[in-house]
């Protein structure tokens, strides 16, 4: 029953960030389950992610704050990269996938980290036309590999998407969080259709249940509270979360070796 809370955590904290949660999901599932491969991990933290994006983008739909024309561009162009991420995954070794993925992260967390900018302090709606001029051909590039690496990783891609967003496309933080949840609930759910293909899931589905229960109402308990909370202060508190993550993976991957 330990599966329930840490789904709710997960649920509340990645989508104050938009990102799926699978930087949280995974390296615990690592840590409570040492003896399975990292396809299984990331097939299980794929179908929780997809539960908590879908219901984060439930809430934020009901603020107004994705924009659906990005969202829909990027997210068709994840979907090649995730069925074949997710077929990769099954060739790598636990040790070298731990070791790529922290440093992965500890690279993302730095970038978001250094960059960091101000941003005002979102109340109520926010209106997502103000979105200044941005190239679409670059979010979609990026969006591919986006789509490769959060399958791969079973991250749900959000770590990458909203950086994207904020740093490349120029969208304020808040409508980058809520459209890259939008974002994920479409590319997870590819990621997550191969894996249940492929069987990976096969005698998983209880933990699935059990994170799904607390990430999908962790997901609306982190939407409403992202109405109280500046935008820095968000892109931050990823940063941080995502180094604390990726040092633990790179630190397990050296004990390994």
């Amino acid at each position: 029953m330990f599966l329930v809370p840490l789904g709710f955590f997960t649920g509340v904290y990645s989508s104050l960030v938009g990102v799926g949660g699978g930087f949280v999901m995974v390296p615990v599932l690592l840590l409570l389950y040492p003896d399975i491969s990292p396809d299984i991990v990331t097939a299980i933290s794929l179908m929780v992610v997809f539960a908590n994006a879908t219901s984060g983008s439930a809430a934020y739909a009901r603020m107004k704050r994705i924009d659906y024309k990005a969202g829909v561009l990027f997210a068709i162009a994840t979907i090649p990269g995730s069925v074949v991420g997710a077929r990769v995954t099954a060739f790598i070794p636990r040790e070298t996938f731990e070791l790529v993925f922290g440093l992965f992260m500890i690279s993302i967390s730095l970038l978001l980290f250094v960059h960091a900018r101000k941003e005002k302090t979102s109340s109520g709606d926010i209106d997502v036309t103000a979105i200044p001029p941005y190239h679409p051909l670059v979010g979609i590039i990026a969006s591919v590999f986006v789509g490769f690496l959060s399958s791969l990783f079973g991250i749900g891609g959000g770590v990458i998407h909203v950086p994207m967003m904020l740093y490349l496309l120029h969208f304020p933080a808040h409508i980058a969080t809520a459209t890259s949840q939008f974002i994920l609930m479409i590319s997870s759910l590819a990621g997550t259709t191969t894996h249940l293909f492929m069987g990976t899931l096969s005698g998983n589905f209880i933990k699935v249940l059990l994170l799904g229960v607390g990430i999908v109402f962790g997901a609306q308990v982190g939407a409403r509270l992202s109405r109280r909370l500046q935008g820095a202060w968000l892109v931050r508190g990823l940063a941080v979360a995502l180094g604390v993550a990726g040092l633990q993976f790179v630190v397990s991957a050296l004990a390994w070796w």
